[in-house]
């Protein structure tokens, strides 16, 4: 796995991956940030939500969940010491979805946090990380 990052100006950088994705990355207005683009902090907190989404809506429907929509809502608590690395994360995942089984998704939201997830087992190793859910029944 490749990546790539370029400055633009101030503290703008461009990010390309391997596969030809880009995104544009700023900093804080304080420090001459522009607006115009995330923090790499922020990337690192989706890096986590879309990893172990991944795994989640797979495992879910490996187990014939009938699911329609998986979110993921991300809270991330910094240190206020530099350097600031992430102390506390909360994983919220919003699951919807007919007949869904409640232990299904607590050995989903498990395995992929203990066993399966790059990013979360990575920054674990830094974060309490915590989990929980709610499963939205469709009539």
């Amino acid at each position: 796995m490749k990546a790539r990052v370029k400055w633009i100006e101030d503290v703008q950088f461009i990010g390309e991956s391997g596969t030809q994705h880009s995104i544009i990355m700023d900093g804080p207005e304080d420090r001459g940030g522009h607006g115009t683009g995330m923090r790499p902090m922020e990337l690192l907190l989706l890096g986590l939500g879309g990893c172990t989404s991944f795994d989640v809506v797979e495992m879910l429907k490996k187990s014939r969940q009938n699911i329609s929509d998986c979110v993921v809502e991300i809270q991330g608590e910094r240190s206020e010491k530099i350097p600031k690395v992430f102390t506390n994360i909360h994983v919220h995942f919003i699951i919807t979805g007919s007949n869904i089984k409640e232990s299904q998704v607590k050995r989903a939201i498990e395995l992929s946090s203990e066993k399966y997830c790059s990013a979360s087992l990575m920054l674990g190793k830094v974060a309490n990380i915590t989990h929980d859910y709610e499963i939205i029944e469709l009539a």
